[in-house]
């Protein structure tokens, strides 16, 4: 069964339970996946102001070992893995030579010279294609770990309690990871992150224990959440989404994302993202409010730039979206004007996040 298949999709081990909770299943980069179940503003709002489990099976996992693991790594990646300690998380981006962006990641160091890296669904095959490609220079080992497990994220402001609750062991804080039995499935890799903006956990279980976990969370009280409330909450917060944020014709300076990117390790397209910092960028990424209607991927911003991603925000009540602008336009409190089919929509940029607890 191959990812992108036109005939066969994907299903994570947690299918069943989605059909039974009567969920509205779409095809999503080769997956079948659960968009909704009682609705998106419902699970939304569930997340912020309780908690919730998404299901994110899909997502793609990568093992790397051996003694050069590091120095691997090191190439590959934008951030500086050298200050991911043991049972840490960093984030980072994958570059091409020309600095344009191929995948964001997540990469969890296990143990000494033992690696696990995240990768987005759509991106999956393409991510361990260049990895392979570039490791023949190394002495590591890489392991396609897609199917060795199931991903649980559990977001929200009682996520942490609940989940401690059902976990022999104390949670790793934000940023760290911690192996613990939760809900009595062994050997889960409890992580600190989330892509929600709010506090929480992911967990990476054996897919044969993730339906125990699963069936655990929600007796506890945790709703179940669709990729449709997964988008508008990571809007909130300017959160990036690859295919919509990201890609391979813009780099990590353009997105905002100069912070994880360290030029001085060498990394691959570490010298053309270098000149792009020390010039400046031509155009950058805004978040932005639409006083009416919504603005949606594609849509031109009149005067140079077009919106990535846009949505209705359940938390705020309005239309939000992030967009690339020509940076005489960044600015908080700039108006813009966005072509949404045909009719002029007034919006304005503002600073991110769009939603705080806070706001």
């Amino acid at each position: 069964m191959a990812i992108g298949s036109d005939t066969t999709l994907l299903r994570t081990p947690l299918y069943d339970r989605h059909v039974a909770a009567r969920a509205k299943l779409v095809p999503f980069a080769g997956w079948e996946m659960p968009v909704q179940y009682a609705g998106i503003k419902e699970e939304h709002l569930a997340v912020r102001e309780r908690a919730g489990v998404f299901d994110v099976s899909h997502m793609g996992e990568i093992e790397t070992t051996g003694p050069q693991a590091l120095e691997f790594l090191q190439r590959i990646l934008s951030n500086d893995v050298s200050k991911i300690a043991e049972n840490g998380a960093q984030y980072s981006v994958l570059c091409k030579e020309d600095g344009g962006v191929l995948d964001d990641l997540f990469t969890y160091k296990l143990a000494e010279n033992h690696y696990l890296t995240v990768t987005n669904a759509a991106n999956h095959a393409k991510d361990l294609a260049w990895f392979r490609k570039q490791a023949e220079a190394f002495d590591v080992q890489l392991k396609d770990a897609l199917h060795d497990y199931a991903m649980l994220a559990v977001q929200g402001p009682q996520a942490r309690g609940i989940v401690a609750n059902l976990t022999e062991a104390e949670l790793p804080k934000r940023f760290r990871t911690a192996r613990a039995t939760v809900a009595g499935v062994p050997d889960v890799l409890v992580c600190g992150t989330g892509y929600t903006g709010e506090d929480g956990v992911e967990l990476l279980i054996d897919p044969l224990g993730s339906v125990k976990v699963w069936d655990a969370l929600l007796q506890a009280g945790v709703a179940p959440i669709g990729l449709g409330a997964r988008d508008t909450l990571r809007l909130e917060v300017c959160y990036h989404l690859y295919g919509n944020d990201l890609m391979e014709s813009r780099g990590p300076i353009e997105a905002g994302l100069g912070w994880c990117v360290k030029e001085d390790t060498g990394f691959i397209g570490a010298e053309a993202i270098r000149v792009t910092r020390e010039n400046g960028p031509s155009e950058t990424l805004v978040p932005f409010v639409t006083e009416q209607g919504i603005a949606r991927q594609g849509n031109a911003v009149i005067g140079g730039g077009e919106v990535t991603s846009g949505t209705l925000s359940p938390s705020l009540n309005q239309g939000i979206g992030m967009a690339y602008v020509p940076v005489d336009k960044a600015e908080p409190g700039t108006k813009l004007e966005i072509d949404v089919r045909g009719r002029t929509r007034a919006a304005e940029v503002r600073s991110k996040p769009l939603y705080s607890k806070e706001t």
